[in-house]
């Protein structure tokens, strides 16, 4: 069996940095960590191995940068990694992204399972993952909260709704996206971490990943950004003094001005 986990780097912490020509987040140099979510992912990965047997994979498309979030995947215990980086990928949405992906695990090829994290922080879309499936005309489950078995060319899952739980049984190859709920990732090993630091991490670029070229980056993102800003919060408050009855008199009175009450 053959897993390919897709992983992405995002900014860390809220101060996320725009430029303000392209409208675009800025990635280079700005300190980053794997996405939380893709961590479930990579954990999910590694117990599929575990349990199945097989190769695991970790893919992200980044600046070289991103280099490092392959390298913390396998120190984890993912065998192998591929970075997909060109200035052609810069200002991808979320479609030219999947295309972009899907065109990374074709290349590793003889994939079952791909799996993903429920969203990004930097996007929070969800739409990568699905968007990576339908690029390659295989089955996919969102939203998975436990892996129940795997066996006949078949994987059955259990689906985390809103109010629910859904059982969701579907053919390999599949993609799958996974919630928090369905593991805790790991703490690298020393063994590991040795290897990562060593191990070569091949880049491929937009002319060995083939494809249509206008379909990657910007030209091939149909998600336009008119303009970003910040808004702006305006903080007013009041000290209230005196007796306590006084006090929640006070308080009372205001809040019935501020319509809370």
């Amino acid at each position: 069996m053959k897993i390919v986990v897709c992983i992405k780097q995002v900014p860390e912490g809220l101060d996320v940095k725009v430029d303000p020509e392209t409208k675009r987040i800025v990635r280079e140099g700005v300190k980053s960590i794997i996405n939380p979510y893709d961590l479930y992912a990579i954990e999910e990965g590694i117990r599929l191995k575990e349990r199945f047997g097989g190769q695991t994979w970790v893919i992200s498309m980044g600046p070289p940068q991103a280099e490092t979030a392959i390298r913390e995947a396998i120190s984890m215990g993912i065998d192998n990694g591929v970075l997909l980086s060109d200035k052609k990928f810069a200002g991808s949405d979320t479609l030219a992204t999947s295309y972009t992906l899907s065109l990374g695990i074709k290349k590793i090829g003889d994939v079952d399972i791909i799996i993903c994290g429920r969203e990004t922080l930097d996007g929070s879309t969800g739409q990568v993952g699905p968007g990576i499936a339908v690029h390659l005309g295989i089955p996919y489950i969102t939203y998975v909260s436990k892996i129940v078995d795997i066996k006949e060319n078949k994987i059955e899952t259990i689906r985390l709704m809103e109010d629910h739980y859904e059982v969701v049984k579907t053919n390999l190859p599949v993609l799958i996206t996974v919630v928090k709920e369905i593991n805790q990732p790991r703490i690298p090993s020393l063994k590991n971490m040795l290897r990562a630091k060593k191990i070569e991490i091949p880049i491929w670029n937009a002319e060995m990943l083939g494809g249509d070229q206008s379909l990657f980056g910007q030209e091939g993102s149909p998600t336009k950004v008119i303009d970003v800003w910040t808004q702006e919060i305006k903080k007013e408050g009041r000290k209230v003094e005196g007796e306590p009855q006084e006090m929640a008199e006070e308080i009372l009175k205001e809040l019935k001005k501020l319509g809370v009450l």
